[in-house]
């Protein structure tokens, strides 16, 4: 049986050496002809660039979702194709950050991982503005955050402390990041509470978003500082840390801030876990964290100015139940991180603040004044 299995596996390779390669063995890629090299060359790359990943056969959904969404498919068919298709081309986006992480060094090719491993959410967030779909955009971006510094940090605590009793993470670094994530977090308390004290008139609305945008402005401002602070006058310290009916559909809200944000750090989220797992906390703290910050003072502010552009009122201003979420996930990571130490149990803590996150935003209504029986589905609860 294995003297046939490896006779099997040995007509293989030399098929595929027949096909990729000349008679004298030297691969098509390397051909003298320019004619054969370019094209074999493609073709090798991309070979090998597909086959990088299994998560990539799933990369079939692809024309299957544009082919949906070109013969005007079900509302519900069309985000199913597309939601799955967004899996391995976040995948592939990732392998390519890393691949232009290698010439370009720890520091510049982590920023390029946050970078590019948040641009499906901020397409997502470009194409919701542009139809004014501003409760998509405001929960997309809050469950991105919510997603790495909970669900991604939650799992690189777990699994790499089944590994290990402990693991230990440069805390100046997490401090740092952690001190502006309070900063995000504020901007999005001050406009819901000054919205609080307000008549709720439309001079109130804009004067919420003069607020929003004046905090933008400051907000980019504070990214482009810590850029120059991680990549210039304090790199020595990163470069450490970096070696159905309406009755059952899904709400709005649950969508942005749940379905999305999972998809979308799809990539990032096995990347931080298998290094995690290798006992390389500080690259997981700086993918987890460090994704989050540039939604939080780089991503989110810009949707603002751009929905300003646009003449779309995309404002700092969120729902407060989403600004409490956004305040106790932020202080719960604060309190965890301080110490420059992890075990699973700290895992555990952030995977379960947030499915509390998580079920709670699952029964909320894009309505408040709207009732939802979700509870019962799921628990046996009156209606």
């Amino acid at each position: 049986m294995d003297g046939n299995g490896t006779a099997e596996a040995s007509e293989t390779t030399h098929l595929l050496q027949r096909l990729t390669s000349t008679d004298s063995g030297t691969p098509y890629y390397k051909h003298e002809n320019a004619a054969i090299r370019w094209p074999s060359l493609l073709l090798h790359v991309t070979w090998e660039i597909v086959s990088s990943n299994y998560v990539n056969v799933l990369l079939v959904f692809v024309p299957l979702g544009i082919v949906a969404g070109v013969l005007d498919w079900s509302a519900s068919a069309k985000f199913t194709l597309n939601f799955i298709a967004i899996i391995p081309l976040a995948s592939l986006l990732a392998f390519a950050t890393e691949e232009l992480a290698v010439p370009l060094g720890q520091t510049l090719g982590g920023l390029l991982n946050a970078t590019f491993g948040n641009a499906v959410e901020l397409i997502v967030s470009i194409i919701a503005l542009r139809d004014n779909q501003i409760r998509i955009v405001q929960a997309s971006m809050l469950g991105s955050i919510l997603s790495n510094i909970l669900l991604v940090l939650g799992c690189c605590f777990f699994v790499g402390g089944l590994k290990y009793k402990e693991q230990v993470f440069n805390s100046t670094v997490a401090s740092t990041m952690s001190s502006l994530m309070i900063v995000a977090t504020a901007s999005l308390i001050i406009p819901a509470t000054l919205y609080s004290v307000m008549s709720g008139d439309q001079e109130s609305e804009d004067n919420i978003m003069v607020l929003s945008r004046g905090t933008s402005i400051i907000l980019l401002g504070i990214y482009v500082s810590y850029l120059v602070f991680q990549l210039k006058t304090h790199s020595d310290l990163f470069d450490d840390s970096e070696a159905q009916e309406a009755e059952e559909e899904s709400s709005q809200t649950f969508i942005g801030l749940i379905l999305i944000p999972i998809v979308g750090n799809a990539a990032e989220h096995v990347t931080a876990v298998i290094v995690a797992y290798k006992n390389k906390m500080d690259l997981a703290i700086g993918v987890a964290i460090g994704s989050s910050l540039q939604i939080a003072i780089f991503v989110t502010p810009f949707l603002v100015v751009l929905g300003w552009i646009m003449d779309r009122d995309m404002s700092l201003h969120f729902e407060t139940f989403e600004t409490v979420s956004f305040f106790l996930a932020s202080l719960v990571v604060v309190l965890l991180i301080q110490d420059g130490k992890s075990n699973y149990l700290e895992g555990l803590l952030c995977l379960g603040m947030y499915l509390i996150i998580a079920i709670a935003f699952w029964v909320l209504p894009d309505d408040p004044g709207q009732k939802k029986p979700h509870p019962k589905l799921l628990f046996g609860g009156s209606g």
